[in-house]
């Protein structure tokens, strides 16, 4: 780490400053794109392009954990911008996250531990030793709402004790196709099989590095029989009487909206 010299990289470009999971913010707001004299003086570690924005160069800089905010901004973690923040400006606020995170954590090559480089063709890192190259690892999920009628099939997951729903999700495994992980997961989270499959949307989500495949299916057979694992709880929830579940700048809580605005349409 070294201390922000003054021509660092100036010049109109704007900065998301990163320690771990959090962004420096002006204080009493969610403004995480910052001016270079921001921020200026702090200890800063890295930088990287993340691309344009507004016509302006964009860097995601790495600050040590440890550092303290500067008069007049404050830490604010990632995860707390969701619903504040529109989702152009969530998902980048989760690039610069993601993109500081695997840069941190690919210093070394994974096959021979030798130190690795930018690459200055593309989003990798590169081992000269024994010519590999590394990418930011996405990982994708699917997630679903299920619907029987007018009632969606809503769970709970273990960490949330059963006051808080949402639709099932789970992560594509080698050699699955989208479709087959979809039908893998409600079976091993609720014991029944679905039908009707309909693609809905994408969402990234950086809590580490997932991509979010939104899906609504029918119920076709069997009764709910919680994992008791991941989900301790889940049920058919009438569309007019919702429990508690997630709002609307994630993919979970849109399927669950369109799922009741169909139903208040008629549609259902």
């Amino acid at each position: 780490c070294s201390m922000l010299p003054s021509g660092f990289e100036g010049g109109g470009s704007l900065f998301i400053v990163v320690a771990q999971t959090k962004l420096l913010c002006i204080k009493g707001s969610q403004t995480f794109l910052l001016e270079r004299w921001q921020f200026s003086g702090v200890a800063a570690c890295q930088q990287y392009l993340l691309g344009v924005y507004d016509g302006r160069p964009c860097y995601a800089v790495e600050l040590i954990p440890t550092e303290q905010a500067p008069d007049g901004s404050e830490w604010v973690e990632l995860r707390a911008l969701l619903d504040l923040v529109s989702d152009v400006n969530f998902n980048l606020a989760g690039r610069a996250v993601q993109v500081v995170q695997w840069e941190r954590e690919h210093q070394y090559c994974g096959c021979c531990g030798r130190p690795t480089a930018v690459n200055v063709e593309d989003r990798s890192r590169i081992c000269n030793n024994c010519d590999k190259a590394f990418y930011p690892r996405i990982s994708p999920c699917v997630i679903v709402v299920i619907t029987k009628g007018r009632y969606c099939l809503l769970a709970s997951n273990a960490k949330w004790g059963g006051r808080y729903y949402s639709a099932l999700a789970g992560f594509v495994e080698p050699g699955e196709t989208v479709e087959s992980a979809l039908h893998r997961e409600v079976m091993e989270e609720v014991g029944i099989e679905v039908d009707n499959l309909k693609y809905f949307g994408s969402q990234p989500w950086p809590f580490p590095g997932q991509l979010m495949l939104g899906f609504h299916a029918t119920y076709k057979a069997g009764d709910i029989q919680v994992d008791n694992n991941e989900i301790i709880a889940a049920d058919w929830w009438h569309y007019d009487d919702l429990p508690a579940c997630p709002g609307p700048n994630t993919l979970s809580g849109q399927l669950i909206r369109t799922f009741v605005s169909q139903c208040k349409n008629g549609h259902h």
